[in-house]
């Protein structure tokens, strides 16, 4: 990967918005807000606690897409299921829980620092570009209006929107359709090693991970990327096919 492609396709959640990242600080500091109706528990064995079944709870690919595209009530069943391995019952207090970090988290969401001016200076190298997300059409609109990202794509799929999200081929399949663009001169970027790896590079498209822990790739991890970036800025390292 000598020179950039003709097309990219690319990941809004922690590609371009720092989302992830946030979850564990304010899971803590919610923890931390209601401590004195939880006496018998420390915030941070809640927090371990919620963690614990917020990871079991997304494992499931079936249930990550019921769960991503109708949010709902799932952060209260997530605090509650938390609440259960600590032998808690307290289904309100969960679900009041679950919707203050909700709104938090929202709230505290924004762009990688280089995110924006990396969009910036691809579009202005006459990249063409499509965003694809996967989750609700209410959730990723909220995010992409109030960033104003839609004037950096050529294109912008929801999956709420379009019927089917990452890792469907047809996802791909359309989104360089848009681009007019091959899978030989696409690349897909994004952090979730299957949908924007290991399913694109199945279609022959090139597989470009942002690694925005800079931990490398999980141990024993059967999916080898094409390209490891830690930043979108470094996209810019390479000249224009």
């Amino acid at each position: 990967m000598s020179k950039l492609p003709k097309a990219m396709l690319i990941d809004l959640d922690d590609t371009i918005l720092a989302y992830d990242k946030l979850s564990r600080p304010i899971w803590l500091s919610v923890c931390q807000n209601h401590a004195e109706e939880l006496p018998n528990v420390t915030p941070e064995q809640l927090v371990e606690a919620i963690d614990e079944y917020r990871k079991w709870y997304w494992s499931d690919p079936t249930r990550h897409r019921r769960a991503r595209l109708n949010l709902g009530n799932v952060r209260g069943d997530v605090v509650e299921g938390g609440f259960e391995r600590l032998g808690i019952k307290a289904a309100e207090l969960a679900l009041k829980m679950g919707n203050e970090y909700a709104k938090r988290r929202e709230q505290a969401v924004a762009p990688f620092p280089g995110a924006i001016d990396a969009l910036v200076a691809l579009k202005d190298l006459g990249m063409r570009m499509a965003m694809v997300t996967n989750g609700s059409s209410e959730t990723q609109r909220a995010k992409i209006n109030r960033w104003d990202l839609e004037q950096y794509f050529d294109f912008i799929l929801v999956e709420g929107e379009f019927g089917k999200g990452k890792p469907e081929p047809d996802v791909y399949r359309h989104a360089m359709k848009t681009l007019d663009s091959q899978p030989s001169n696409t690349w897909m970027v994004g952090d979730n090693l299957e949908w924007e790896v290991a399913a694109p590079q199945r279609m022959g498209i090139t597989g470009v991970w942002h690694d925005w822990r800079g931990r490398g790739l999980p141990k024993g991890a059967s999916i080898k990327p094409d390209r490891i970036i830690t930043s979108l800025q470094e996209l810019l390292q390479l000249p224009l096919e």
